[in-house]
């Protein structure tokens, strides 16, 4: 729909009615799952400062000569194991269309065609960029940014926003734009979170111990003031109060660490084969820093981590799956925006 501008003169070229956008952004995926798709990807990734923010001079020869030699075959491979076949794509991709067709729907129902909402991708496709760029040009004149990452951290909500900020650069007419923060000790969130879980403890012959799996950093990212550790800790201890758990039902861990340096911990893989060790042989895992299941849960968590703790006399081993497009988690998210929305609409 067009209207003529309410202060343009006369005979002034139509422009869409003015909107509000709501573009929700993911961590990133690649096309396929081949060599140069993959290497692509990687490459965008790894050469983020965010990510890693080793001096490019020592860095990139590493990554250019070795690492981006080797990885996207292997990469490629994990990715295979977890492919969409069907609509040939990343579970990811998959998860975050469908929930933005559920958030649209929800908005949908209150705005009406006043808000239009899209995804976007820090890393891969669709890009950050292009769909800024589309929101403006359907008339989205403030757009609310909405990085689903529930514990803020530099290298995920920090980057997110860094490739929104970019795009705006190169815009003449930039649109207003809100970042949505983080929403880790969000009620609706956390109460989703609990209700996944209880769907797994309150059948019959629940597991013995529930591990919250976070991604890790580095600790010198929680020592100079990331807040991300701190944000997962409470995250689970709201989480365990939201059960009525006691504090030896439910451990926080760390997984994806990587590199020479020391990570916040304990490590996820070693912490289940400990607790297979133990005697501890039925246990659950859940990934809450994780919007939509993806690479690190579906491949890394039900294959490298459940192994290990099958490896070490694990019996069963549970991965209860991110809260994806659940109704509970995408009410928690419709409840977010509206929230950030105040004062832009109604």
């Amino acid at each position: 729909m067009t209207d003529r501008l309410h202060h343009a003169p006369e005979g002034h070229p139509p422009q869409p009615r003015a909107k509000v956008g709501v573009l929700v952004a993911n961590l990133g995926t690649p096309d396929d799952t081949g060599y140069w798709s993959m290497r692509r990807y990687l490459n965008e990734f790894l050469s983020d400062k965010r990510v890693v923010d080793y001096p490019s001079w020592k860095w990139q020869p590493i990554l250019q000569l070795i690492i981006l030699t080797v990885r996207p075959k292997k990469s490629g491979r994990a990715y295979d194991s977890i492919w969409n076949k069907e609509a040939d794509e990343s579970p990811l991709l998959t998860i975050t269309k469908a929930q933005t067709e559920k958030l649209r729907a929800l908005l949908s129902a209150r705005y009406g065609d006043d808000v239009v909402v899209d995804y976007c991708m820090r890393y891969g496709n669709p890009s950050t960029e292009s769909r800024i760029m589309a929101l403006k040009e359907q008339g989205c004149e403030k757009i609310l940014f909405f990085p689903l990452y529930p514990q803020y951290a530099a290298p995920t909500t920090a980057t997110a926003n860094d490739a929104a900020f970019r795009a705006l650069m190169k815009m003449n007419w930039q649109p207003a734009i809100r970042t949505v923060p983080a929403y880790f000790e969000n009620p609706a969130y956390i109460e989703a979170l609990a209700a996944s879980v209880r769907e797994v403890f309150e059948g019959p012959n629940p597991p013995a111990k529930l591990v919250v799996s976070y991604h890790g950093v580095p600790e010198r990212f929680r020592d100079a003031g990331d807040p991300y550790y701190c944000q997962c800790l409470k995250s689970t201890r709201l989480l365990r109060a939201a059960l009525g758990w006691d504090e030896g039902m439910i451990d926080t861990a760390f997984q994806s660490q990587f590199g020479p340096e020391k990570w916040v911990g304990p490590a996820t893989v070693e912490h289940v084969a400990e607790l297979a060790k133990a005697g501890i042989d039925d246990i659950a895992v859940i990934a809450p820093a994780f919007a939509a299941d993806c690479i690190e849960t579906l491949e890394e968590i039900n294959e490298e981590i459940g192994g290990a703790f099958k490896a070490a006399g694990g019996r069963r081993f549970t991965y209860i799956p991110c809260l994806n497009d659940r109704d509970d988690h995408m009410n928690a998210l419709a409840g977010i925006v509206e929230t950030e929305l105040k004062g832009w609409l109604g």
